[in-house]
């Protein structure tokens, strides 16, 4: 082995253990899918208002996304037409609450929420949250989550990808197909995992840690 051989051996290695995806020419293309249930999301104040003064958020589980996790607390969702119970929260708390429904949970509750982006809430449906401790009216907050993809930057790089870019995976199986507009959601907070509700999933016959491949 000469030099030169050696030498470009050597780097690659020492890029290998500094973990620097950059280096990695053909990143893999195969990507986690996460089955979102229906959830919802709280801010401090109504977390409070619903659970009591100084009540936080506790953790049941972890999910894939850094620093969140599913919630040992829920509550009830309701609306002139229907409620649904036992709805799980995830932390912790945000700026905004928030409630994402696959299309089936919709008709429960008797609303026709758009698809929308988590935090794009103008025009959306309300509803009345209620928990053990009270109550609160939410103007507006229910939505249709679309599909997404998060992606680390470093991640995004190396796949070639941007935030806010549209792109499709492909889903084998007896229900696979091509999944169009699959948002791109890249920053420093993410980490490579596919977003979509149970109607999705179940119209493509998936199941959260299945995998599917990005068309890029």
């Amino acid at each position: 082995m000469d030099d030169k051989t050696i030498s470009s051996v050597v780097d690659e290695v020492v890029r290998s253990i500094a973990g620097n995806p950059l280096t990695n020419t053909n990143p893999s293309k195969t990507v986690l899918v996460g089955i979102s249930n229906r959830h919802g999301h709280l801010t401090a104040e109504h977390t409070q208002i619903l659970f009591g003064p100084g009540h936080k958020l506790t953790p049941l589980r972890p999910l894939l996304q850094p620093d969140q996790f599913a919630t040992n607390e829920t509550i009830t969702v309701a609306t002139a037409k229907g409620t649904i119970q036992n709805l799980r929260l995830i932390g912790p708390e945000r700026a905004y609450s928030q409630i994402e429904l696959a299309k089936t949970d919709c008709y429960a509750l008797g609303v026709d929420p758009p698809i929308r982006q988590s935090g794009q809430l103008d025009d959306t449906p309300g509803c009345i949250l209620m928990g053990p401790n009270g109550s609160v009216i939410l103007s507006h907050g229910v939505i249709m989550a679309g599909r997404h993809i998060h992606v680390h930057t470093s991640e995004g790089l190396a796949l070639g990808l941007t935030d806010r870019q549209l792109i499709k995976a492909r889903i084998g199986g007896p229900r696979g197909g091509i999944m169009e507009n699959l948002l791109c959601r890249v920053g420093d907070i993410h980490k490579l995992e596919i977003h979509i509700d149970t109607d999705e999933g179940n119209a493509f016959g998936l199941t959260s840690g299945d995998t599917v491949e990005l068309l890029i």
